[in-house]
C-alpha cells in the first residue's frame, strides 16, 4: 500500500517512539467482525447455531470476530435473516459507548449505512423512538435496507442537513450520535480508495464540517443527555481539536469518562488545547487492539433548556379505505391488532408511525415509521419491511424452512414452490426466522421475495 508523504510525516510527528508499531500494523490482515442482532436472536442462541469460528469482541457483547479465509458470514441465509450485521470491530464501540435504553428518545446524526444504528436500535429493544438522518441521498438507500434486514420497528428515516432538524428537536433527544463525515484515516488499510483521496487540506475542511454538525445537534439534547462524537480518523483536527473548539462554544457540554475506556487509549490532550479532560476520550489504534482507527469521545450536557411536552405531531391522514385494507388484511393474515397504531400513508403507502413523534412538515422523509404495505384497490400488498419485523407467532400461517432445505435456496431465488396449505398470505423463514412472504394459493407457494434481494 502506498501511503501519502504528508500523512506519514504527520504520524511519526504525533507518534514518536510508537511509530513503528503503528506503521507495522499496515503489514496485517484486517480484523473481521459481525454483531449479533438482538432484535433477532440471542447472543447464546446465535452462537449455539453459529457455522462459524468465532471469538469475542472485547468491547461489544454481542460482537464477535470471524475467519475471513474460512467464512463468508454475508453469504449465508442466517444474514438475510438479518440475525447478525457484519461491522468492523472498532466501528461497534460509538454505540456501545452511547448506551442507548428502551423507552428512550435517540438520534443517530449521521446514520448511513446503519452499521451504528441497527446496533442502537437492537439496545432499544423496540421501544422509543430512533431517529436515523442521513443527509446524502445516495446513501440512504442502504441505511433504510438494513434496518429492514435488521428488523427495526421504531425507527424514522430524515434525509436532511442537521441544522433542518435543530428547531424541530430543541431539548428533544435523550442521546445523539454524532459519526462524523471524516477523512477516513483509520480506514487505509481496508479501503484504499479513501487513502488516494487523502489531504492535509482535506482534514481542515472536514473539521469544519465537523464542528457544523456537532453545533447543530447540541441544541437537539435535553439537560443531562449525553451525546457521543466519533470518527475513523486518527488526525487531531478532526477529534481532539475539534472536541476542544466545540467546548469551548458550548459551555454546558462536559466531557465524561468512556465505560469501556479500558481497551483503548486515551485522547491526547498535547494534540489540541492541553486541557487535560480530553484524556477523557478514547483512540482506537490498530497497532493495540485488532480493528481499525476510531475515536469516540462522550459528553454530557450540563444545561440548557428543557424540550417542551408537545403532542406527537400530526401527519398526512390515512383514507378510510386504507384503514379498512389493513383490517381485512391483519384479521386475514396475522394473530393481533391494530386498533391503538398510529398511522400515515405518503401517496399510498401505509405506515405504523412511532409514538411520541413531533411533526416531520417540511422535512424530506424517507420512512415515517414501520412500512406496513402498498394500498392498492381492495387490497393492502404487505411490505417486505414488516414481514422482517414480525415473528411466527405473530402470523397465521408460517413457513419453515431448514438451512440445508433445498426449497429454502428456490425461494431465495424468487422461485414458485409447490405448497399443500392453506391459502393467503404466508410468512416464510429459515427456521424460526422470517425472510419474507409468500402467497399461497393452488397448490403452490407464489414468491413475494423482493427481486433486488434475490440470490443468483
Amino acid at each position: 500500500m502506498h501511503l501519502p508523504t504528508d500523512y506519514l510525516e504527520q504520524m511519526k510527528t504525533w507518534l514518536q517512539h510508537e511509530f513503528p508499531a503503528f506503521l507495522a500494523s499496515y503489514e496485517k490482515v484486517p480484523a473481521r467482525g459481525l454483531r449479533v442482532n438482538r432484535l433477532k436472536i440471542d447472543t447464546e442462541a446465535f452462537l449455539q447455531r453459529s457455522p462459524f469460528d468465532l471469538s469475542p469482541i472485547p468491547w461489544c457483547p454481542e460482537g464477535f470476530y470471524y475467519d475471513h479465509e474460512q467464512d463468508r458470514p454475508g453469504k449465508h441465509v442466517y444474514h438475510a435473516a438479518g440475525l447478525y450485521y457484519i461491522q468492523d470491530p472498532s466501528a461497534m464501540a460509538p454505540a456501545e459507548v452511547l448506551d442507548p435504553q428502551p423507552g428512550e428518545r435517540v438520534l443517530d446524526l449521521c446514520a448511513a449505512p446503519g452499521g451504528k444504528t441497527t446496533q442502537i436500535a437492537a439496545k432499544m429493544q423496540g421501544k422509543g423512538l430512533l431517529v436515523a438522518n442521513e443527509i446524502s441521498p445516495q446513501r440512504i438507500k442502504a441505511l433504510v435496507e438494513n434496518l429492514e434486514r435488521c428488523g427495526v420497528t421504531n425507527a424514522v428515516v430524515l434525509n436532511e442537513r442537521p441544522e433542518r432538524l435543530t428547531e424541530r428537536f430543541v431539548g428533544f433527544f435523550d442521546r445523539i450520535l454524532i459519526d462524523a463525515p471524516c477523512s477516513g484515516e483509520g480506514m487505509f488499510r481496508k479501503d484504499p480508495e479513501v487513502c488516494e483521496r487523502w489531504s492535509v487540506r482535506a482534514t481542515h475542511l472536514c473539521a469544519d464540517v465537523q464542528l457544523e454538525i456537532l453545533s447543530a445537534a447540541a441544541p437537539m439534547l435535553r439537560p443531562g443527555g449525553v451525546l457521543v462524537y466519533s470518527t475513523c480518523t486518527f488526525n487531531p483536527v478532526e477529534n481532539e481539536q475539534v472536541i476542544a473548539r466545540f467546548l469551548s462554544d458550548h459551555p454546558e457540554f462536559t466531557l465524561i469518562p468512556v465505560p469501556q475506556a479500558s481497551h483503548y487509549q486515551p485522547g491526547r490532550p498535547e494534540w489540541a488545547n492541553g486541557c487535560d479532560s480530553l484524556r477523557l476520550a478514547s483512540r482506537l489504534w490498530p497497532h493495540h487492539l485488532r480493528g481499525e482507527g476510531h475515536f469516540v469521545a462522550l459528553m454530557e450536557k450540563t444545561d440548557g433548556p428543557e424540550g417542551t411536552k408537545r403532542r406527537p405531531g400530526k401527519m398526512p391522514p390515512v383514507s378510510a379505505d386504507a384503514v379498512k385494507q389493513l383490517r381485512t388484511f391483519i384479521h386475514e393474515t396475522l394473530t393481533c391488532q391494530c386498533d391503538d397504531w398510529l398511522l400515515t400513508m405518503y401517496g399510498d403507502h401505509l405506515y405504523r408511525v412511532p409514538d411520541e413523534l413531533p411533526s416531520l412538515k417540511g422535512l424530506k422523509v424517507e420512512r415515517p415509521g414501520l412500512h406496513l404495505g402498498q394500498v392498492k384497490r381492495n387490497r393492502l400488498e404487505p411490505s417486505h419491511t414488516w414481514a422482517m419485523a414480525l415473528k411466527p407467532d405473530d402470523v397465521q400461517r408460517y413457513v419453515s424452512f431448514e438451512v440445508d432445505d433445498p426449497r429454502l435456496y428456490q425461494y431465495l431465488q424468487g422461485e414458485t414452490i409447490p405448497f399443500d396449505g392453506d391459502k393467503g398470505w404466508t410468512l416464510v423463514g429459515v427456521e424460526r426466522f422470517p425472510l419474507g412472504w409468500a402467497k399461497v394459493s393452488g397448490g403452490m407457494l407464489k414468491n413475494h421475495y423482493p427481486k433486488w434481494l434475490r440470490w443468483d
